[in-house]
């Protein structure tokens, strides 16, 4: 693999954002989720307008990852008003980490996740926390290795299935 540079996404990478961002969710969840449901789900989420609002959100951090002038995945920060879920003001959200699937295994996640930690530790942030879908064994694995821990749950509608998600954190030092 050749060198992987992440990059902060900016409202001019709207499009960039909106393929990847339909390419991996789609390649991680289709097999196991309605096609309506994720037709919806892909329409509403990574709508055009929807994206440029949340890139203009000062609240709210996009990085790409990005290899030979290819988007290969990117992450979704979020901090104050912007999460998810009320959270401590101190707190930082990973949205999104998702890559695509032919990259898999080759640390793209991990340099991702390195640099939610890198803002973490630039924003101060006493803990950074996520939901992950209880049947992503893969994300799972991956945060529980990073050194999350559950401590909730909560439900997330994709379409008109609603499935529960683990609420995960990290305190950090």
């Amino acid at each position: 693999m050749n060198t992987l540079r992440i990059t902060k996404a900016t409202t001019d990478d709207v499009l960039k954002l909106q393929s990847i961002g339909r390419q991996t969710f789609s390649e991680t969840f289709a097999n196991v989720n309605s096609e309506e449901n994720m037709k919806k789900y892909l329409e509403e989420s990574f709508a055009t307008e929807k994206l440029a609002a949340e890139l203009s959100n000062p609240s709210s951090y996009f990085y790409l990852a990005v290899l030979d002038e290819k988007v290969v995945g990117y992450l979704k920060l979020n901090t104050a008003e912007a999460q998810t879920e009320k959270e401590n003001s101190d707190a930082l959200e990973i949205e999104r980490i998702y890559v695509a699937k032919e990259f898999h295994g080759k640390k793209v996640a991990q340099a991702l996740y390195a640099k939610a930690e890198e803002i973490a530790e630039e924003i101060k942030a006493s803990y950074m926390w996520l939901g992950v879908w209880e049947k992503n064994f893969r994300a799972v694995h991956f945060y529980t290795k990073n050194g999350f821990v559950q401590f909730d749950t909560h439900i997330f509608k994709l379409g008109n299935d609603e499935q529960t998600d683990f609420m995960m954190k990290k305190i950090l030092t």
